[in-house]
């Protein structure tokens, strides 16, 4: 099982890379680029539903590298910015502070070098991650995290403040002035470029020949709201609009985006130089267009099943390109999701799909109105399924207490809702307790102690948050927990693992392979299996 160790085992041969890429490490090297990859939303049954077809990156990290098949991100609210900041922390978000991605990392002070969007920063993030304990055993350690996302690229590093970009939706990558004043020459060389500029009209067909995917094309479930100004496309061929600027907006709805992506974080690892000294370098990358694909047609859909066998080519390629410019023995991959999805409630319940969504929006503002008129909302709201109760904003005579239960007892009675729970009666539980109520451990292991957040929601599976246009996630249930995780590289031992295993034991364990110490404790253990 997992145990906490010192030290990795000592680094072996080479794992099944390329016939060009095959070099035996020297004894007791460490690595010199550790290569961490999210997929955002990507869900480990798709490995072996799609199995037979995959030949590429996740085929090759799947089949030679050490692959827990029985993943997890082990809180509730499984949102990309609370699963991305667990990734390379070894903590969750009870201690990351990071609880949903609308607490997550928009920062008005933090203004973008270019585009509209909100500016970003990691201020609400807590503690360190794996960047800061690489540099302190080596201050000349660096790290490159790029993703289409902002959370996706910020949270892996916490708040070193390293080379960090995301999509600006005109084209480009940007950065926030937490990080720097000017882009890099090179993120301007290859923005120049306006890659998603030139692909407008182009057409996403499938991969394969259409007799290869057995999911229906035309669902009329999928695809609620269009694309820019285009129709309703529940099927094959999606096309990209036709204005550049348009294109470069919807770029990211694509898989195109994905090999962007990719292309950008390769470019980056060579004009950085990562991995070609003597101390070890960082390498994050955060693949998006799954999230995208998976929230608009959902996990069932043929458009995932093309855009899982996409991104597997796209990431064969990417690891090849890295072992072009790092020697392979000296380079170990990791690879997780921030999260999974559930199925589209017409999907997964045709003819039943009516209250599947539930909103809790009527109730409180009855509630609210029932402490009298001009109450700032701040004082009372719910956002994911966790009520918000500020007594010092409450009228004078409230009890917090008293309103709390009372909410409590009031949502209880709402179809759709599986349990209601106090969270001072989930923190006094005990470790034995926490490991049989497995709902009751995510909501621990999210909710920092500090928050006003007196009371937690969960819905029955199946049941969302949503307003039914798209496949959603975010709930403790196990199609939204469940995730792969991967090692693959020299230091690790390969084969296929059914035994249980948190985001938050990834940090850790490349910690004990690089040899070096984190700075705090930590929520996750070194995987032992995982280590030759």
């Amino acid at each position: 099982m997992i145990a906490r160790l010192t030290a990795a085992a000592a680094l072996a041969a080479a794992l099944a890379l390329p016939a060009a890429a095959q070099t035996a490490p020297a004894q007791g090297a460490r690595p010199s680029l550790v290569v961490f990859i999210t997929v955002d939303q990507l869900r480990p049954d798709y490995f072996a539903r799609y199995q037979h077809q995959l030949t590429g990156g996740l085929a090759r990290l799947a089949r030679n590298g050490a692959f827990y098949r029985n993943g997890m991100q082990d809180h509730a609210i499984t949102e990309t910015a609370p699963g991305h900041a667990s990734t390379l922390s070894g903590r969750f978000p009870a201690s990351t502070g990071i609880v949903a991605n609308v607490y997550g990392v928009g920062d008005t002070t933090a203004r973008l070098l270019t585009g509209t969007m909100m500016g970003a920063s990691p201020f609400r993030f807590r503690g360190t991650t794996l960047i800061d304990w690489m540099r302190a055993a080596n201050p000349a350690s660096r790290a490159l995290s790029i993703s289409r996302k902002d959370r996706g690229a910020i949270l892996p590093l916490g708040r070193a403040k390293q080379s960090v970009f995301w999509y600006d939706y005109q084209g480009g990558f940007t950065t926030s002035r937490y990080y720097a004043d000017t882009l890099p020459a090179w993120v301007r060389r290859f923005n120049a470029r306006r890659i998603p500029h030139g692909m407008a009209g182009r057409e996403w067909n499938l991969l394969l020949p259409a007799g290869e995917y057995p999911e229906p094309d035309t669902v009329l479930a999928e695809s609620r709201t269009p694309i820019a100004r285009g129709a309703h496309e529940p099927a094959f061929p999606h096309r990209i609009p036709t204005d550049p600027d348009s294109a470069a907006r919807y770029f990211t709805e694509f898989p195109f985006m994905d090999q962007l992506t990719a292309d950008a974080a390769i470019t980056g690892l060579r004009e950085m130089r990562l991995g070609r000294g003597d101390h070890p370098d960082l390498l994050a990358v955060s693949f998006s267009t799954t999230d995208a694909v998976g929230h608009r047609y959902g996990p069932d859909s043929r458009e995932i099943h093309d855009q899982v066998l996409r991104l597997d080519r796209t990431l064969g390629a990417f690891i090849d390109s890295v072992y072009a410019q790092v020697d392979s023995s000296r380079v170990v991959f990791a690879l997780t999701a921030d999260h999974g999805v559930a199925s589209l409630p017409e999907v997964a319940h045709p003819g039943a799909s009516r209250g599947w969504h539930v909103s809790l929006d009527t109730l409180v503002v009855a509630m609210r109105n029932e402490l009298g008129a001009g109450v700032d909302p701040a004082a009372f709201l719910t956002d994911d399924g966790i009520l918000f109760l500020r007594p010092e904003l409450l009228p004078r005579g409230v009890n917090a207490d008293s309103l709390a239960r009372a909410f409590a007892a009031r949502v209880r009675r709402v179809p759709g809702v599986h349990r209601v729970d106090r969270m001072a009666d989930l923190w006094a539980l005990g470790p034995e307790a926490l490991e049989r109520d497995s709902i009751g451990r995510r909501w621990v292991h999210m909710i920092p102690r500090d928050q006003p957040i007196p009371v937690v929601v969960t819905l029955d599976p199946g049941r969302d948050w949503g307003t039914g246009l798209y496949a959603v996630h975010g709930t403790p249930h196990a199609y939204d927990v469940h995730v792969p995780v991967i090692f693959y590289g020299p230091a690790f031992r390969p084969g296929r693992h059914d035994e249980p295993v948190r985001v938050v034991d990834m940090a850790p364990t490349l910690a004990a392979i690089l040899g070096i110490r984190p700075l705090e404790a930590l929520d996750g253990r070194v995987v032992a299996s995982a280590l030759r």
